[in-house]
């Protein structure tokens, strides 16, 4: 057997330990208070922070259509360099991923790259169209495990209802882009007082939260299991609060950045700032952190969205809606919630992987650091500091909202199935 040794890493940054890694098996060997001194390949940690693969249920990969901005080569690498070993793709490309052979040629050169597990998510409604389902079961039958019209919402209540239905008969998660499309017209900007100002388009909140309404209850009362995108509002936490409550199975995301920027920043009117849902007021980002932290919002997603320049930078109203997130999601979570002491490790474990991996039944994702569990690993460093460089990203697109700031938190390796996918050079 080849074996891997990460000594003096903390699981959960908790007491220091030894990881033996099978690397032909993929599965962690054992674990040991005394380092592994005769394995094939050894590190010394440092005392860095050990987390199982972080699994991201959002991200956009743009393979196939607009390999110009990403690929699943290119997006492989910049979820490894993140931390992550698995991410779901959604279904918005050209052409849309709404037949088999499309969702399992996603798959396939996913694996072939082999860098990050990516799941195809397949599309709700033909071509997007929000007319005509698409082949929920057939598609169901390969790796896709969610369901989405991301970047578009089933405004459609009578084919949202036969998507919940047949979603709950082949047991696959349904996810919604909640956008009432008929309050949004042209709106860039969140409706309030910055978008007043700037003479900015604004996009309501009820937009988000009626189409939350119709579709709580819908699965209410016709079962399943729904997944909220990128929940954005103070109202939308109320309505998923309510849900939980009443024992109604939902799910929800937010955002990286919807965590941490606020409307404040398109004070600029840099494109780069545009994205949707839109960024919202303070009260709604208190309300979204406070939300996660009491679990009401189960993940992080990143909604990971690559432009290129000639997309971004224009008049704001012209941008594409979308930001970067991959690589520095897990930096955003840590300087929120681990800095000021707020959460610890084992709650980043459960958001950006734990509770993915759950969500989507993912028998080999979000593990116990453990014998005998895949050794899908992500190692950070919390005293790392860095700057965020768009054009240091591994990203095709250079689209970061963070560019210029500063974390304390890096990922610095990355293992899928014991195999090293990501190391930081001055990392050894």
């Amino acid at each position: 057997m080849t074996t891997l040794a990460l000594n003096n890493v903390r699981p959960y940054g908790e007491d220091a330990t030894n990881i033996l890694i099978d690397v032909a098996a993929g599965v962690i060997d054992s674990v040991s208070e005394q380092p592994f001194t005769d394995a094939d390949e050894a590190y010394d940690c440092a005392g860095n922070i050990l987390l199982p693969g972080l699994v991201d249920m959002h991200v956009h990969l743009r393979e196939p259509g607009r390999e110009d901005t990403e690929t699943i080569a290119t997006g492989s690498e910049a979820a490894a360099k993140g931390g992550f070993t698995a991410v779901f793709t959604m279904a918005n490309t050209n052409p849309v991923i709404d037949q088999p052979f499309l969702a399992d040629a996603v798959w396939e050169k996913g694996q072939a790259y082999g860098k990050c597990d990516v799941y195809p998510v397949g599309s709700i409604s033909r071509g997007l169209q929000g007319e005509t389902l698409t082949e929920i079961g057939l598609m169901a039958r390969g790796h896709v495990r969610m369901f989405s019209d991301d970047g578009r919402c089933v405004n459609d209540p009578q084919l949202m209802r036969r998507a919940i239905e047949y979603a709950k008969a082949h047991d696959v998660v349904l996810a919604q882009h909640a956008e009432d499309h008929r309050m949004t017209g042209d709106a860039c900007a969140h409706e309030g007082p910055n978008a007043a100002r700037l003479g900015l388009r604004g996009w309501p909140r009820v937009a988000e939260e009626s189409v939350v309404a119709r579709d709580l209850i819908m699965t209410r009362d016709y079962g399943g299991r729904y997944h909220l995108c990128h929940a954005s509002t103070e109202g939308t936490v109320s309505l998923l609060r309510w849900a939980k409550q009443q024992g109604i199975e939902v799910s929800a995301e937010v955002t990286p950045h919807h965590l941490l920027l606020t409307d404040e920043k398109l004070e600029t009117f840099d494109g780069v700032y545009r994205v949707n849902p839109p960024l919202r007021e303070e009260s709604d980002t208190a309300a979204l952190r406070e939300a996660l932290l009491d679990g009401t919002v189960d993940v992080v997603a990143t909604d990971h969205a690559p432009h290129g320049s000639e997309d971004k930078c224009v008049e704001f109203e012209h941008a594409k809606p979308g930001m970067l997130g991959l690589e520095t999601s897990l930096a955003v979570v840590h300087q929120l919630f681990v800095e000021p002491g707020l959460a610890d490790w084992r709650f980043v474990a459960q958001v950006m992987s734990e509770r993915p991996a759950e969500i989507l039944r993912l028998e080999d994702q979000g593990r116990p650091i453990a014998a005998g569990e895949p050794a899908n690993l992500t190692l950070v460093d919390p005293q790392h500091s860095w700057t965020t460089r768009g054009d240091e990203l591994a990203s095709k697109a250079s689209n970061t909202p963070y560019e210029g700031m500063d974390f304390n938190a890096k990922v610095v390796a990355t293992w899928l199935r014991g195999k090293i996918t990501h190391m930081e050079k001055d990392f050894s």
